[in-house]
C-alpha cells in the first residue's frame, strides 16, 4: 500500500477546519467534557457494579438478574435519537444536561423500587439510569465539534480515555456506597444508586455552567456556507446523509460490530472462567485488564487514526478483535490466555470506536452530524443488546468457543466492507 493510498481517508485536505481562533475554545471544551466524563463514568460504573445483584434481590430469581443490564442498555438505545434531536435544536449542552438529569431520576426510581420491592419499577428506573450512558457516548462527539479535522480522532479518544477513571473507581466504591445507607431503610445493594444520583447531578451542573459557548452551535456558526435549516438538521436528514455516504455507512457498521463483538464475548467470559475454576479475584483482574484495554489506550488509537487514516485503524480493530476471539475461544483452562484475549478485545473495541466515530463525523455534512451520531449510538446500543442476549443462548446451547467463533464471523463482513469502500474511493 502506497503512502497516498494509506491516507485517502484523512480529512485534512478535504475539509476545512472550524476556523481560526477556536483553538483555546476547543481546549476549554475538551477539559469540561473530560471532567463530566469522569464524573458520569464514575456514577454509571458505581451503579452497574451491583445492578444484577440488586435485580436478583428484588425479584428473588437469579434468572431475572440479567435483565438489569438489558434494561440499562435499552434505556441508552431508546434515548439516543431523542437526545440527538434535542442537540440538533438546542446544542450539546442541553442534550447532555437532560441526559444526566434523566439518569439522576432513573437512579432515584431504582432506589425507590429497591425499598418497596417492585421489580417492574426497578427495570423502569434502570432504563432511566441508562440515559447517563447516552450522555457519556455523546460527549465524544461534542469533543469533535470544534476540533481540526486532522486532530478529530485524538479529540474523541481523549474523552473516551477519561472514562477509564470512572470505570476503574466505580466498582471499588460500590461497597462503601452500600454501607453508607445502613440505617436508612435502603438495601445496601441500592446504595451505589444513591451515590450515582448525586454524581449525575454534579455532572449536569458542570456541563450546564461550564460548557459555554456550546461547541455544536459554535461550529455551525463557523460554517455559514452550509444549509443550517431545521430540515437539514433533522433526524431524517441524518439518516439520509449516512445512507448517501459509503464512508458513513462503514463508520456506522464499524462502531456497531466492534461493540457487539466486545459485549458478546466479554459478558460471557466470567461464566467461562468460573467453569474452569477461576475465583472472583481472578475474574476481577481479567475484567480490569479488559477495561484498561478499552479506555486507557484510546489516545493511541486516536493518534493512529489521525496519522495513518481511519481505514487503517478500522483494519487494526478487525485484526485485534479476531485475535481476541481466537485466543479466548481456545483458552480453555489457561487463564493467562483468557486475560490476554480480553485485553486485546478491549483494544480492538477502542480502535473501532475511535476510528469509526471520527470517520462518521468526517463523512456527513456539519448540519446533519448530530442526527447521524445519534443514529450511530442507537445502532450501537441495539446491536449490543441483541448480541448480549444471543451470547447467553449460544453459551447455553453450544459453548464459549462457539460464541467466539460467532463473534469472529461478525468481523468478516466488516473487513470486506472496509476493503470495498477503500478500493472504491481510490483515484
Amino acid at each position: 500500500m502506497s503512502t497516498d493510498e494509506g491516507r485517502l481517508d484523512r480529512p485534512k485536505a478535504a475539509e476545512p477546519g472550524p476556523g481560526p481562533g477556536t483553538g483555546l475554545l476547543q481546549q476549554r471544551t475538551q477539559r469540561v467534557l473530560v471532567a463530566s466524563q469522569i464524573l458520569g463514568g464514575l456514577g454509571t460504573a458505581t451503579g452497574i457494579a451491583l445492578a444484577a445483584v440488586l435485580a436478583k434481590k428484588v425479584s428473588g430469581d437469579e434468572a431475572l438478574s440479567g435483565l438489569a443490564s438489558t434494561a440499562s442498555v435499552a434505556g441508552t438505545a431508546v434515548l439516543s435519537v431523542p437526545l440527538a434531536a434535542l442537540m440538533n435544536a438546542r446544542g450539546r449542552r442541553a442534550g447532555l444536561v437532560l441526559a444526566y438529569l434523566i439518569g439522576t431520576l432513573g437512579a432515584v426510581v431504582t432506589v425507590v423500587a429497591a425499598v418497596i420491592g417492585s421489580f417492574p419499577l426497578l427495570l423502569i428506573g434502570l432504563m432511566g439510569f441508562g440515559a447517563a450512558s447516552s450522555a457519556n457516548l455523546q460527549a465524544r462527539y461534542a469533543a469533535a465539534d470544534l476540533a481540526e479535522p486532522d486532530r478529530r480522532a485524538r479529540a474523541i479518544s481523549t474523552v473516551v480515555w477519561a472514562t477509564t477513571i470512572g470505570a476503574v473507581l466505580g466498582p471499588n466504591i460500590a461497597a462503601p456506597a452500600g454501607r453508607s445507607v445502613a440505617g436508612l431503610g435502603i438495601p445496601a445493594e441500592a446504595g451505589p444508586f444513591v451515590w450515582a444520583a448525586g454524581v449525575f447531578l454534579i455532572s449536569a451542573a458542570v456541563v450546564h455552567v461550564l460548557l459555554r459557548p456550546d461547541p455544536l452551535l459554535t461550529a455551525r456558526s463557523l460554517a455559514p456556507a452550509e444549509d443550517q435549516s431545521p430540515a437539514a438538521r433533522s433526524v431524517r436528514a441524518g439518516f439520509a446523509a449516512v445512507s448517501a455516504s459509503p464512508r458513513a455507512r462503514l463508520a456506522l457498521v464499524t462502531v456497531a460490530v466492534s461493540h457487539t463483538a466486545m459485549v458478546s464475548v466479554m459478558s460471557m467470559t466470567p461464566v467461562d472462567l468460573e467453569h474452569h475454576g477461576a475465583g472472583i479475584e481472578l475474574i476481577g483482574l481479567v475484567i480490569s485488564g479488559h477495561i484498561a484495554g478499552m479506555y486507557a489506550f484510546s489516545p493511541v488509537m486516536g493518534r493512529l487514526a489521525d496519522k495513518f487514516g481511519r481505514f487503517t485503524v478500522i483494519g487494526l480493530a478487525v485484526g485485534l478483535l479476531a485475535c481476541a476471539a481466537l485466543l479466548a475461544g481456545t483458552a480453555g483452562g489457561h487463564h493467562g490466555q483468557s486475560a490476554a484475549a480480553l485485553f486485546l478485545l478491549g483494544l480492538g473495541w477502542s480502535a473501532g470506536l475511535v476510528a469509526g466515530s471520527a470517520l462518521l463525523t468526517d463523512s456527513v455534512p456539519q448540519a446533519a452530524r448530530a442526527a447521524a451520531q445519534g443514529l450511530s449510538d442507537l445502532t450501537m446500543s441495539l446491536s449490543a443488546g441483541i448480541g448480549g442476549a444471543a451470547a447467553g443462548l449460544v453459551m447455553a446451547t453450544a459453548s464459549y468457543a462457539w460464541l467466539n467463533l460467532a463473534a469472529a464471523c461478525l468481523l468478516l463482513p466488516l473487513g470486506a466492507l472496509a476493503l470495498f469502500t477503500r478500493r472504491a474511493q481510490r483515484p
